[in-house]
């Protein structure tokens, strides 16, 4: 609880004005440390006034003497050094004071005799001596009271609302009936605490409060109750947040929702009115409020139930609980003080999930104690054993061959475990699923809870262990696969599984073999089947080899068809041209589409254009056939030798375009020498420029060798 003041606490204030370390001056002195205290009790001397007859002198002597001052001050002794409850008081009889009554005069003398000292009220004047004597034989009979303080009384009157109360005081309290709504059968004659507000207020009336002493006597309690473990009773008045508030005495505690009970509360409300005991867990002096606990009480009781029963335990023996919590791993029993642990693999002989499913919140069941532990207090108990095991009576019809039936209770990656009965169990591991080689997924074949027939495969009673097969069931179709699948033979299949290196192809139930990843396609090069096929679809396969002992079946998709590459080894001879189409591209080299769907192979380097890039994924390029291998069914080709041919095809038409000038040139000349017969100045002329010609067209053909 936190050291704020509780809202809810409505007469806090009252209870910390009227504690003793919060009375202020001299009245917290009075009340914390009692002592005698002298009361002012200011008091008239009577005066006698004489009714007999005496001289003058006499008279007048005694006239002018002044009566001697009494005491002002009378002694009360108010205080108690501690708070303790008095005996209920008794009504006491006043003693009668033997007042010496003189008249001082003869009725039967003469008027002349008559003493005037007598007063009128037929007495005498008292000596201080005799004042003195009689008052303190009054205070006798009065209680001390002081303020501050809690007293008993009785009440002498019930009148118009009002209750009046004699706590033997000089004089009555006067309390209003509303501070008595607790007890509506209050009489005349009944003795109440009240507590001494003031001992005269401005009107000279005894102030008394009930109220405030009821907060008093609950404060004392519940200090009384931490300190010394004693027992308080309390009503729950109300339900506030994480707990209740319950009224110890007039005085609101608090209740907190984990201290009502041992076992978890989820309806605050219930409580609400009831009368409860408590146990003071925690006060706070500060602002005088208080924590309590229903369950500390419990605890206790329970302690000693659970000693006495712990020492009476022994294992084996049967005792009876009622399940009071239930959690994944089991359930906690109540056996009568003391709790016990219920796991869940001693609830059933057979498999459950979680206790729930045979088990239930509050109900009573029988248990054998398995073991326990003094020092610790543990104790785990059994509520299967109770029962024989289910081996110990299994039918002992059930052996070999036999065919049982059953539901799936557990599953794992090398199989699946049906249960006959409960307890008893069979494994049917993933090899005893189907003929087919096939891998089987125990976790997608098998469902929880499906049920299946079986076929016992072997059965030990002494270790109680079972072994069961499905396809035992039917008859194991290789037996006759040379008949039913004959080699070259073509079949639909439907595609079970994919991996890296082929397709898995049942035929039939029990029955299937793989596509290698090379006999899906004459043509075309998978990185993965999956490019090919998908799980579920139907293809054609034909049947390349049978293994009857191993039960395997090669199988071929690309065998139904003939082998094309005897034909494209005509088609695409070496150094022959094509146009390709760049399929993907890495950092080797390029995959490329031929005509008629073949793919061939480019290295890196000879996918470059002319520009020097390199050529990108779906652009055609003229390609040369560099490599053609039937048996390996590769082809290579290369973008960069079909340029280099390009170029030197150009190269050499140039050249050869030269040469047949340079041989026409060479026929003239020699055609024109032959007919000159007679050399002239003139013909000299024309043959000089004839020959500066023909060396002006030697001249390029030269630069053009020297380059070659």
């Amino acid at each position: 609880m936190s050291d704020e003041k509780n809202p809810q606490f409505e007469d806090q204030e009252d209870l910390e004005n009227i504690l003793p370390e919060n009375l202020p001056g001299e009245e917290a002195e009075e009340a914390v440390a009692p002592e005698a205290v002298m009361e002012e009790a200011p008091t008239e001397e009577p005066v006698a006034e004489a009714v007999e007859e005496a001289p003058a002198e006499a008279a007048v002597e005694e006239a002018s003497t002044e009566p001697e001052p009494a005491e002002e001050e009378v002694s009360v002794i108010v205080a108690q050094e501690e708070r303790v409850e008095e005996e209920p008081l008794e009504e006491e009889e006043e003693d009668d004071l033997d007042l010496p009554l003189d008249l001082g005069y003869d009725p039967n003398s003469a008027h002349d005799d008559f003493n005037w000292n007598i007063t009128n009220k037929g007495g005498i004047a008292y000596s201080q001596e005799e004042i003195k004597s009689y008052l303190e034989q009054y205070d006798a009979t009065m209680k001390s009271v002081v303020e501050n303080e809690i007293v008993k009384g009785y009440i002498t009157a019930i009148n118009d609302g009002d209750i009046v109360l004699d706590i033997n005081y000089k004089s009555d309290g006067l309390l209003p009936f509303s501070e008595f709504r607790d007890t509506p059968d209050l009489k005349v004659g009944d003795f109440v605490e009240v507590y001494v507000e003031q001992q005269e207020d401005i009107r000279g009336q005894l102030v008394l409060s009930r109220r405030k002493a009821k907060l008093l006597r609950a404060w004392e309690n519940i200090v009384d109750s931490y300190e010394n473990g004693t027992v308080i009773k309390g009503t729950v008045i109300s339900k506030t947040k994480g707990g209740l508030i319950a009224d110890c005495g007039g005085l609101e505690t608090f209740l907190p929702g984990s201290q009502i009970d041992i076992k978890p509360i989820i309806d605050y409300d219930s409580y609400v009115g009831k009368t409860m005991e408590f146990k003071v867990v925690k006060i706070n002096e500060t602002i005088k409020n208080a924590v309590v606990s229903h369950k500390a009480l419990i605890e206790s009781d329970l302690a000693e139930q659970r000693e006495a029963i712990i020492a009476s335990l022994e294992k084996g023996q049967v005792l009876e609980g009622i399940v009071k919590n239930i959690t994944d791993f089991g359930a906690f029993l109540d056996l009568g003080g003391v709790d016990g642990l219920l796991y869940i693999t001693d609830i059933s002989w057979g498999r459950i999930s979680h206790p729930s499913e045979v088990l239930s919140l509050n109900e009573r069941i029988s248990v054998v104690v398995l073991d326990f532990d003094e020092n610790k207090k543990r104790i785990s108990l059994g509520l299967k054993q109770l029962q024989p095991h289910p081996w110990e009576i299994l039918d002992p019809t059930i052996t070999e061959a036999s065919v049982v039936k059953g539901k799936i209770v557990n599953i794992e990656d090398y199989g699946a475990f049906l249960e006959i009965l409960p307890g008893v169990e069979g494994l049917i591991h993933v090899s005893e699923v189907s003929w087919s080689n096939q891998p089987i997924n125990a976790r997608e074949y098998f469902k929880l809870g499906q049920e299946h027939e079986a076929k016992v495969v072997t059965i030990d009673r002494d270790e109680r262990k079972m072994s069961l097969s499905l396809k035992q069931l039917a008859k194991d179709p290789w037996s006759e696969i040379e008949d039913r699948f004959p080699l070259n033979s073509r079949h639909e299949g439907e595609v079970k599984n994919l991996t890296p290196y082929g397709v898995f192809v049942e035929l039939k139930e029990g029955i299937g073999g793989m596509v290698h990843i090379s006999d899906l396609s004459w043509t075309k090069r998978y990185g993965h089947p999956s490019e090919f096929t998908k799980v579920g679809e139907k293809i054609d396969v034909t049947i390349l080899d049978i293994d009857k002992d191993n039960r395997k079946l090669s199988l071929g998709h690309k065998q139904l068809e003939e082998n094309p590459w005897d034909t494209f080894e005509n088609v695409f001879p070496v150094g022959s041209y094509h146009e390709a189409t760049v399929l993907r591209r890495d950092d080797r080299g390029a995959i490329v589409q031929l005509p008629y769907g073949l793919e061939a192979f480019a290295p890196i380097k000879h996918i470059r254009k002319e520009d020097n890039s390199l050529a990108e994924v779906e652009e055609t390029l003229t390609v040369k056939v560099i490599e053609f291998n039937r048996d390996d069914k590769r082809i290579l080709v290369s973008h960069l030798r079909y340029l280099e041919d390009i170029r030197r095809e150009a190269d050499e038409q140039v050249k050869r375009e030269r040469d047949g000038e340079r041989q026409q040139i060479r026929q003239a000349v020699k055609k024109q020498q032959s007919a000159i017969e007679k050399t002239t100045l003139g013909e000299l002329e024309g043959l000089a420029q004839l020959k500066e010609q023909f060396e002006q067209q030697q001249q390029p053909e030269k630069e053009d060798d020297s380059k070659e």
